[in-house]
């Protein structure tokens, strides 16, 4: 009789569970109603087009659930909103015309930039502007030109990376480098470039005023809890309020140069438009 009792007992749970399948997969696949919010439906078809393939089964009923929530609770505050506003409220056509004006503005202003924009900017052109508006470039953190290693404490190539990193000989740089590759866990010249303070110290998860406090000889070190040390070599430094040099500014003079012809395309663009509205007759003032 025990044997019997387990056996319908193991039946019953297969059945719950094969039931709980089916019950996922009918909520995500069956073009069927799953909620109602008033007069509102939301059909299965929608839910599951926004279910990733390959989830489990559980992560998708999780994820449905989770989407009909929030669209029962938009749909709520909607029913809500009509019951109460008043009928000059509840007059939206004026804010979705100006919607509609300015997405469709600003799409054709988009094709009409890519179609004609020019992205190319000389050196020549970027030390023009550089020069023209030096007072801009103003530091407002230091800047430097570092080299950083990561490597453990006890390292026996430490010392050797530690030399070569601080040497400005070419070779001692590569040596380093090449050394790095089999001892460190990281090494990085930052490509040679200027880099802020800021950028430096997130390599060392402190505060850059403190990274400048412990320098010592060029250096900045500290050893973490897992006997890691970080390392960092200043080879050059410029401290907040100095001009900033043309090349650390050579990026943000380009993306400059290239907005201030996105703006003078679009002006232009304005300007023939409503010239040729007034030549065609299409643009009067009365």
């Amino acid at each position: 009789m025990k044997a019997v009792f387990r056996i319908m007992a193991l039946c019953g749970i297969a059945l719950l569970t094969f039931q709980s399948c089916r019950a996922i997969s009918s909520l995500l696949h069956d073009d069927e109603v799953v909620a109602e919010v008033g007069r509102h439906k939301l059909y299965r078809s929608e839910v599951s087009r926004l279910i990733p393939d390959g989830i489990p089964a559980e992560d998708s009923l999780r994820l449905a659930l989770q989407y009909v929530n929030s669209w029962a609770s938009d749909l709520v505050f909607l029913d809500i909103a009509e019951k109460h506003l008043t009928k000059e409220e509840l007059d939206v056509s004026s804010e979705l015309e100006e919607y509609r004006r300015s997405l469709l503005k600003f799409r054709y202003e988009q094709r009409y930039i890519n179609e004609r924009l020019d992205t190319l900017v000389s050196d020549e052109q970027i030390d023009g502007y550089y020069q023209k508006h030096i007072d801009h470039f103003v530091l407002e953190l230091p800047i430097v030109r570092a080299r950083f290693l990561r490597i453990s404490a006890d390292s026996p190539n430490l010392e050797l990376i530690r030399k070569k990193m601080s040497s400005e000989s070419l070779a001692d740089l590569v040596a380093a480098d090449s050394l790095s590759r089999f001892s460190a866990i990281k090494y990085t010249d930052f490509d040679g470039r200027w880099i802020d303070m800021a950028t430096l110290s997130m390599e060392f998860g402190k505060d850059y005023s403190d990274l400048l406090l412990s320098m010592k000889n060029g250096f900045i070190e500290q050893e973490d809890s897992y006997g890691k040390l970080n390392l960092a070599y200043i080879a050059d430094f410029m401290p907040a309020g100095e001009t900033a040099p043309e090349e650390y500014c050579h990026e943000r003079i380009r993306n400059i140069i290239i907005s201030v012809r996105k703006q003078e395309l679009v002006a232009a663009l304005e300007r023939d438009l409503l010239k040729d509205a007034r030549d065609n007759g299409r643009f009067k003032i009365f």
